[in-house]
């Protein structure tokens, strides 16, 4: 590929990004040419391949991701649960709690893996594909963390349930969180740092894969 292409090719992902990054309220080219520092008429350019292929499409003066994505999305999922059901394994026979990844969706949360406890008498049956807002639980609260502190959160559940989750780091492009989730409360001094080694674990997984 000539320099250009990569350049080129740079670009298209970086607006693919922004695109992504504006969620529900969407973007206009102008906001788009500021945000990945082009023209609008290199924006423009941009646009038409992304737009092809479906990836993005416009309403008006707004720019949204398109249902490509979506195509790409169902793709990368299974690829995903795969690579974090071993850890998952491992991380819930140690806590004795339901184990499960979170996905950041726009403005929810979406659990795409699961992983129950095989030797606890009752457990929390969670389901794959459940959303809910990302400042509902530990999970998404997990998803905007910031560097520092013990590395987790802690939640407790509207249906009486106990959560500690921890995020998912240094994966680009990926926003995430490893948890576990219980009917008890969970002893944080104890399980935090597993949940958080859980999703070192993960990322590291997902860097090399």
């Amino acid at each position: 590929m000539t320099r250009e292409g990569s350049l080129t090719l740079d670009r298209g992902l970086a607006l693919l990004q922004a695109v992504a990054d504006a969620g529900e309220a969407a973007a206009t080219i102008s906001e788009l040419a500021v945000s990945i520092g082009v023209s609008r008429a290199a924006v423009y350019r941009l646009l038409v391949p992304l737009s092809e292929r479906g990836l993005i499409w416009r309403d008006g003066t707004k720019v949204r991701l398109g249902v490509g994505v979506l195509r790409l999305a169902g793709q990368v999922l299974p690829q995903l649960r795969e690579a974090a059901r071993p850890v998952l394994r491992e991380l819930t026979e140690k806590a004795g709690a339901t184990a499960h990844l979170t996905v950041a969706q726009g403005d929810l949360a979406q659990v795409v893996a699961v992983v129950e406890p095989s030797w606890t008498s009752c457990h929390v049956a969670y389901r794959v594909g459940s959303r809910h807002a990302l400042d509902a639980g530990a999970a998404g609260r997990a998803l905007g963390l910031r560097p520092g502190g013990n590395g987790w959160v802690s939640a407790a559940g509207a249906s009486g349930t106990s959560g500690i989750a921890a995020p998912v780091r240094g994966v680009p492009g990926l926003r995430a969180s490893v948890g576990v989730l219980s009917l008890e409360p969970l002893a944080a001094a104890e399980v935090g740092p597993l949940v958080l080694a859980a999703a070192g674990s993960l990322a590291e997984v997902l860097r090399t894969a």
